[in-house]
């Protein structure tokens, strides 16, 4: 792989034992910044056999829709991934939701997932996702 001439101000850090990476105050990451977070984790997992690794998401509102599918990949290779101080936004996306735990204050944990179901956590059925949609009171009001 080719030598990177622009890193965002991406910076390395250790905290809470975790090593952490850090792109800066940008609020929005595009796909460069994606690129840049997943060629990083590729080295210091791959070339210096991290087995724990953390993303700083202090300044983050949105991300990519790769970027949850990338970490769950290095999770399921053994990785243990960690994300730092996420902003509300990103806490209330349903994959974060569904896959991160709190394990410290401002660190989650990727997880294997809470078995939410999905339609309820998105407040379209207020009971418990059975799947049959048809037979609830709410959906003749929804699609009648």
């Amino acid at each position: 792989m080719a030598e990177r001439k622009y890193t965002h101000g991406l910076t390395l850090t250790r905290e809470q034992g975790v090593l952490l990476i850090d792109i800066g105050d940008m609020e929005i990451w595009d796909g460069a910044d994606l690129s840049l977070v997943r060629d990083t984790l590729a080295q210091l997992i791959r070339q210096q056999s991290k087995e724990c690794v953390g993303v700083n998401m202090q300044h983050v509102q949105f991300v990519p829709s790769g970027f949850f599918g990338m970490l769950f990949d290095w999770h399921d290779a053994g990785v243990d991934i960690r994300l730092f101080r996420p902003r509300e936004r990103v806490r209330n996306m349903l994959w974060f939701r569904k896959f991160f735990q709190l394990v410290d204050s401002g660190v989650y944990r990727l997880h294997e997932g809470s078995g939410i179901c999905e339609e309820t956590a998105e407040n379209l059925w207020p009971v418990e996702c059975d799947g049959d949609f048809e037979q609830h009171e709410l959906y003749g009001s929804l699609v009648g």
